[in-house]
């Protein structure tokens, strides 16, 4: 579970980072960060809608996505909110290709591997 210092957790912070945050796609869902002070801790949101499934699969990429942004937090990574906007079929791809997709759609710079 990550810290409540490290959650998006505000409906106003979710769409501030949504509508003037940097975008990257990929198959399984749509990243944004938005640059903070780097002094702040990162803080994590996702947004996982019905059209990813049944509750089990919604609550199952939800725990995956929030267990890569606790690897983050972990290696201590500051300074940016990133919100991940789930797609459907996210729910029948591996922790592995997940946690690739993840790393690759963030800049290096912000998560290091």
């Amino acid at each position: 579970m990550l810290a409540r210092a490290n959650r998006v957790v505000h409906a106003e912070d979710f769409r501030a980072v949504v509508r003037r945050g940097r975008r990257s796609v990929t198959p399984a869902a749509v990243y944004y960060r938005l640059d903070r002070a780097p002094q702040d801790p990162l803080r994590f949101g996702v947004i996982v809608s019905r059209s990813v499934g049944n509750a089990v699969d919604r609550n199952l990429v939800r725990r995956r996505y929030r267990a890569l942004g606790r690897q983050f937090v972990d290696a201590g990574v500051r300074g940016s909110d990133v919100v991940v906007r789930v797609l459907p079929g996210s729910a029948q791809r591996s922790w592995a290709t997940l946690a690739d997709d993840m790393h690759n759609a963030l800049d290096a710079s912000l998560m290091p591997r």
